[in-house]
């Protein structure tokens, strides 16, 4: 064989090659495209009619319209929704995705060193769909004329109150703990099993404040069986319009939220995420959807997978802060 042909076969190889770089986008394009080709399974670590499931089940239907396959809702219940989360790090069949609350994503690891999964490198972001403030609540005779003053009247009790929490390390927990840190306030902690029993412990007095979600919050203030102290967020939210932010009363750097997202194993294919993040946020941010996620106390956002990524790192930072100096765990 001659050097001419060698050199001829050696351009024409790269050419091809070129050749096949050069549509590879292209073909990535069209597997995402292509994908899912069979029923994609959205798991939630908390039961039937949890906050998390109800807003899994209203993304479900437009979802499985966007990609021309069902997707179908599983609750892997237990460990504070860790169990789901698990179950969606293992998970190795290209189908799976998970709706999770920002506690599974962010603190879990911290709170408890023996977990089997790793937010940090177990999970590919690809939405954060709502955010809320929590809403401090008290029983409807506690004393002050306002935020600031009820405040005051928590200083001057010292641990003589108790504030309710469904659980060490909830971010109802980290909450309190925040506000004792800013205010001085010091209620001693009394863990309860979930919200409902925290709600019954206000009203029976066993309990002095607390920090609730806004859904359960709006519903028992309007029915006159609480009284609204002010909400978590930097400002106002309109979640919860006539209550004062905690920042509005004095309470320096104060800025606490809830969150759910969706998340993929780290495992799936990237292009598989991006088209996800594109379906969830255009169906997120449509009126009606934006109208049902207000409804279950929710500030719809549908971010891109980056945003989502920089939440997540940012409330691990602050939330972190909390436990470490607070020396909390689960365990």
């Amino acid at each position: 064989m001659t050097h001419r042909t060698l050199r001829r076969r050696a351009a024409l190889a790269g050419a091809a090659l070129l050749a096949g770089l050069a549509v590879l986008p292209q073909a990535r394009a069209q597997s995402a495209a292509a994908w899912p080709d069979r029923p994609l399974h959205m798991i939630v670590g908390f039961p039937a009619g949890s906050s998390p499931d109800l807003t899994a089940r209203a993304l479900a239907d437009p979802l499985a319209k966007a990609l021309g396959q069902p997707v179908i809702v599983e609750n892997k219940v237990g460990a504070g929704g860790n169990i789901g989360a698990d179950a969606v790090a293992k998970a190795r069949d290209g189908d799976t995705i998970g709706l999770m609350i920002n506690g599974n994503l962010t603190i879990a690891r911290l709170l408890n060193p023996a977990l089997r999964y790793d937010p940090a490198t177990d999970f590919a972001p690809i939405s954060l769909i709502g955010v809320a403030p929590l809403v401090l609540v008290a029983p409807v005779n506690a004393p002050g004329a306002d935020a600031r003053a009820f405040l005051d009247a928590a200083r001057q009790a010292g641990n003589s109150w108790s504030y309710g929490s469904p659980g060490v390390g909830t971010v109802g927990h980290l909450g309190m703990e925040l506000l004792k840190a800013r205010t001085g306030i010091a209620p001693v902690h009394v863990p309860y099993p979930g919200y409902a029993q925290v709600f019954s412990g206000l009203v029976r007095g066993e309990l002095q404040l607390s920090m609730l979600p806004p859904a359960l919050a709006q519903t028992q203030i309007a029915a006159g069986k609480l009284r609204g102290i002010g909400v978590t967020s930097s400002g106002r939210s309109p979640l919860m319009p006539g209550l004062p932010s905690l920042a509005d009363a004095g309470v320096k750097n104060f800025n606490l939220e809830i969150w759910n997202a969706v998340v993929a194993p780290a495992s799936m294919p990237a292009a598989h995420v991006a088209r996800l993040a594109e379906v969830l946020g255009a169906i997120v941010r449509t009126p009606e959807m934006r109208a049902q996620l207000f409804q279950q106390g929710w500030q719809a956002v549908g971010s891109s997978p980056e945003g989502l990524a920089r939440r997540i790192k940012a409330d691990t930072t602050s939330l972190g802060a909390i436990i470490r100096a607070q020396d909390i765990r689960t365990n």
